[in-house]
Parts: structure tokens; sequence; C-alpha cells
């Protein structure tokens, strides 16, 4: 009896094709690399597991772009992080450039991933209240609210707003 694969014929190519919009999705909503690595690895198991079959590639797009976003979500709500303390400051000594890149994680994960999925990955406002499972016009609030948010953050950061 022949068992038969569910890996995509090309596995490499399949997952370069996803792993960096996937990653940037899930760094968006975690602010952390580790675990972003993490969510994107679990979304690629995942399709192994469940072998999708869809009509079009924008499906298969949106259901690994969706998993992703589970994903994070459910890492989000894990007792485990709620516990988590940042480290301090000073440890470890971190480049003027690293901390200017951390400002922007400021936001609140919804409104990260909003913003996120809006602006670096071309969604809809409607596609995004299906990947968020959100109504439209909540998808809309937490991008203005995340705009607005931004443009306090940019502005409190010496030098930035001045070369815009």
């Amino acid at each position: 009896m022949e068992h038969k694969s569910r890996r995509p014929v090309d596995w490499e190519a399949f997952v370069l094709r996803y792993e960096t919009k996937l990653y940037r999705t899930a760094l968006a909503i975690l602010g952390d690399a580790q675990e972003a690595e993490d969510a994107v690895q679990d979304t690629f198991l995942r399709y192994l597991e469940k072998a999708p079959v869809f009509s079009c590639p924008a499906q298969e797009a949106a259901w690994m772009t969706r998993v992703t976003v589970n994903r994070c979500i459910s890492l989000l709500r894990s007792p485990w992080r709620r516990r988590m303390e940042p480290l301090p400051p000073e440890l470890p000594a971190r480049e003027a450039e690293a901390r200017e890149l951390e400002e922007l994680y400021r936001l609140p994960p919804q409104d990260r991933a909003a913003i996120h999925l809006y602006y670096y990955e071309g969604y809809s406002t409607g596609q995004i209240a299906q990947l968020l499972r959100m109504n439209e016009s909540t998808v809309r609030s937490r991008l203005r609210r995340g705009r607005e948010q931004l443009k306090s953050i940019l502005q409190e950061v010496p030098g930035l707003v001045d070369g815009l």
C-alpha cells in the first residue's frame, strides 16, 4: 500500500512563497521575533496536518494568513505570555535604531494587525474583516486609531518627524 504525501510537490517553493509574508504579519501582531517564527512554523505544520485544497492561489494565501493570525491571537491570550516581564531598557544594550523600531510596537496588537494587513500586505478592509473575524467598521476604526497612535508615537521620536 502506497502512502500519499500531503506535502506540496515542491515544499521548498511553497514555504518560500509564504514565509516572509506570514513572518511579517506575525511580527506585526506579536512584536517578538521568536514568537513570530513559532507562529509561522505552526502555520506550516497546520497546512501539512489539514492538507486543504483550494480553488485558487488567493484562497490559499488567505487561509495561510488566517491560520497565522489565529495562532498569534492564541499566543497573545496565553497565560504564559501575560506573565512575561520585559527586560530592563539597559539590558541588553540596544542600538538607537532598534529602539526606534520598538516604538512602532507600542500599538495594541489588534491595531498593529490591521495596520500591517492593510499597508504592508495590501488587503482591503473587507478582506481584513474576514481574516480577523470582525466587522468592517471595526477594521476601519482600528486603522484610524492605529494611524493616530502612530502619528503621536512618531512625533515623540526626536528627529524623525523633522525629516518627513
